[in-house]
């Protein structure tokens, strides 16, 4: 038996990729990819509040995401909504505060009143801010906060914490245009397994190789100051 310990970062970011390849190598339709993805969605929520992650960004569908075939796209408008249908109760009972980042004007009419229902009534969340990002641009983001933003102080406001973790999975090494500016200074790890393989394990990796970087943010290194997670394994 080891036990291991590592420090805990305070926003952890996301790119849930590798749904439609991780379908293909089962010879399935892609949206039964999206759909198991749905499910680490909420594994990876429940994992995150038992290991004290205050906040979880997780990127559903960007911008870009719109030039996928028009099935695909309302396959995943499907799961969006299903999600804020049957999920809000449990995130309700959990402790999770829900927030939908991105655009809002290209989604379906019906879909706008789900989104602001289901953020007034998780907003009594304390235990994890969720924050889910559709039809979302970091690089619009950034261009709207600068509309209304001078210092960095306004931008955070604006934006959003800064991320410390940013994970990516199914093997692909970019942001994809994923919280660019919250990312300047986030440790980043990728890891091969594509996102519905995703789990609580998966996590605990994560943090573990976050655990041993160093981060300086540009000044020499100093002892890292933050929560510490310990736990055991054979």
């Amino acid at each position: 038996m080891m036990t291991r310990t590592f420090h805990i970062p305070g926003h952890v970011a996301i790119i849930m990729d590798g749904n439609g390849r991780w379908a293909s190598a089962r010879a399935l339709p892609r949206f039964e990819g999206h759909r198991e993805g749905a499910k680490a969605v909420r594994r990876a929520a429940e994992a995150a509040i038992r290991l004290g992650i205050q906040t979880l960004t997780l990127y559903a569908f960007s911008s870009d995401n719109w030039k996928r075939p028009k099935a695909e796209v309302s396959a995943l408008l499907l799961l969006f909504r299903h999600y804020l249908l049957t999920e809000i109760e449990e995130c309700r009972r959990q402790g999770i505060r829900l927030s939908i980042i991105g655009r809002r004007d290209r989604l379906p009419g019906d879909l706008i009143p789900l989104i602001e229902s289901a953020e007034g009534e998780t907003a009594p969340g304390s235990r994890l801010h969720l924050r889910l990002a559709v039809d979302y641009s970091s690089r619009d983001a950034i261009l709207n906060a600068a509309r209304n933003a001078r210092t960095r102080e306004e931008f955070t406001a604006v934006l959003g914490p800064d991320v410390d973790l940013l994970i990516r999975t199914a093997g692909e090494q970019r942001l994809s245009d994923f919280l660019l500016w919250e990312c300047a200074y986030a440790e980043m790890v990728f890891l091969p397994l594509p996102w519905p393989d995703f789990g609580e394990q998966s996590l605990r990796e994560a943090l573990a190789a976050y655990g041993r970087r160093v981060r300086k943010f540009g000044a020499l290194p100093e002892a890292t100051a933050g929560r510490a997670l310990e736990y055991a394994s054979s």
